[in-house]
């Protein structure tokens, strides 16, 4: 076990699997609308289990750095496969970036070799007036809308990536343990890029496991070996005593080692908080993915990070 002040965080690893992932860039007239568009965009994207596809915000991009020099904010969309990864994207661009005022929608993995027809398919919403050009070095297809124009780039970028990455923060009570992710979730948005929290506000109160004890149709449920109601009636409960509140920080991230950073501070944010007594990680044997991530190595990797937020 290491110890980061009064807090214990245990010698194991989080079990993550591969999924697949696109990067999409999306500008608007204003933060506040790219804002509105993406957070409507990656709705209902918290686990691939059962909402269409895992989803979340990555970061707000300046208009110096965006393909038509407008506000943009980054956002990542992922599902186990590439084909339904392809639909889920052109339903969410579609029906959410698409339809809000004054967004464009862009590839944000422009160096991926793979590659997925969304502006192409989404163009034929112009009914046969959709025009395709050029803006800078990327093909456009430009689909007439009521306001004007709505710019979406022909192809967006497909990457193997890594999703499941996740911290457990065992605390004494739900105050404490929720304010203690609150901060992990700060400290991985201000510290780590190319990753994404995709569940409510970045934190899991309902953290599951694979299949079922009594259940065998069940995908999942919920991880009761992690439940302070249930510790004195399960057997091999991991809770502590004195702990009466967990709390997830799920990670899924375009690389194995943005994750594992991600991991690093959000544990140290969240060893910060009075109240806070163990740090852990959800793992199942090897059922679940194929990626260990070591909270050992993951506090390694941001040693020299002074981690404040």
């Amino acid at each position: 076990m290491l110890q980061l002040g009064s807090v214990v965080v245990e010698d194991t690893f989080a079990e993550a699997f591969p999924m697949y992932a696109t990067r999409i860039i999306v500008t608007a007239k204003s933060f506040k609308w790219a804002l509105t568009a993406a957070r409507v965009a990656t709705g209902f994207g918290t686990s691939v289990i059962a909402s269409p596809g895992e989803c979340g915000i990555e970061t707000l991009l300046s208009p110096r750095i965006t393909p038509d020099s407008r506000p943009g904010v980054a956002i990542q969309i992922y599902h186990t496969d590439p084909a339904n990864l392809k639909l889920v994207t052109i339903a969410r661009v579609g029906q959410c970036i698409l339809t809000a005022p004054t967004t464009a929608a862009f590839n944000g993995l422009p160096k991926a070799k793979r590659k997925m027809g969304v502006g192409k398919a989404l163009a034929k919403f112009g009914d046969g007036f959709e025009k395709e050009d050029v803006l800078g070095n990327r093909k456009i297809w430009r689909i007439p809308v009521m306001e004007g124009e709505f710019i979406v780039e022909d192809s967006f970028g497909v990457v193997k990536a890594v999703a499941g990455g996740n911290i457990l923060i065992l605390a004494r009570n739900s105050e404490a343990g929720l304010q203690a992710a609150e901060k992990a979730v700060k400290a991985i948005r201000k510290y780590v890029r190319g990753v994404v929290t995709p569940f409510p506000g970045g934190i899991v109160r309902s953290g599951s496991k694979v299949g079922s004890l009594k259940y065998p149709k069940l995908r999942a449920t919920t991880n009761h070996l992690y439940c302070p109601v249930l510790k004195g009636v399960v057997k091999d409960s991991r809770i502590p005593p004195e702990v009466n509140s967990v709390y997830e920080i799920v990670i899924n991230g375009l690389r194995k080692e943005y994750v594992l950073k991600a991991m690093g501070v959000a544990i140290k944010a969240a060893s910060t908080v009075p109240g806070v007594v163990k740090i852990d990680a959800g793992n199942y044997g090897g059922k679940l993915g194929p990626y260990h991530l070591h909270l050992k190595e993951a506090l390694e990797i941001v040693k020299d990070i002074d981690v404040r937020v």
